[in-house]
């Protein structure tokens, strides 16, 4: 069978409101091009993600609100707090809790440095291009996916991952 998994850094946030704490950021208007953007790309090439997991605070709340525009139906999705800020380790372990009926594909939706750690961490394959460009930068509203020859989500190992792409925003054309 073999599952998905998409690592998503929550799009640009704003810093327009002096002083506001850090969990209630919203997204910039950018993020929000930047979001509407990757769900486009994932409806269009998939695999379109059969439960999401997404942290709490307000930046990724919107990114997914605007990825999930452009899926019917949605999937179901945990909005987490464990998911704030959380380094790749939790951010796995969180993973690996997943149950079977998941299903085969899996969103994560977070925060760096944990975001790209993890991604970094479950890569051992897969296209080249892509893993110079992930390591070199990833920025804001970064997508990774990557497949695994397992058939649980608790069976992820580090290096197991056959990375099949990264993109950021500014790849897709249409967020400016």
């Amino acid at each position: 069978m073999g599952l998905t998994l998409h690592l998503l850094r929550h799009a640009k946030s704003s810093w327009a409101v002096v002083g506001q704490e850090d969990h209630e950021r919203p997204l910039s208007r950018r993020g929000r091009r930047a979001a509407k953007a990757i769900g486009r790309l994932l409806a269009r090439e998939g695999p379109v993600p059969t439960r999401v997991l997404c942290s709490s605070a307000m930046r990724t709340r919107e990114t997914w609100e605007r990825v999930a525009r452009s899926f019917e139906p949605e999937p179901e999705v945990s909005f987490e707090r464990l998911l704030y800020l959380a380094p790749a380790r939790e951010l796995l372990e969180r993973i690996r809790s997943e149950k079977d009926e998941a299903g085969p594909c899996l969103l994560v939706i977070a925060h760096n440095p944990g975001t790209e750690d993890l991604a970094r961490t479950l890569s051992g394959s897969g296209d080249e291009k892509a893993w110079h460009r992930m390591r070199a930068k990833y920025p804001t509203g970064g997508l990774t996916t990557l497949a695994f020859d397992v058939d649980r989500w608790s069976e992820l190992e580090p290096a197991a991952g056959e990375l099949l792409r990264f993109v950021a925003p500014r790849d897709l054309g249409d967020v400016g």
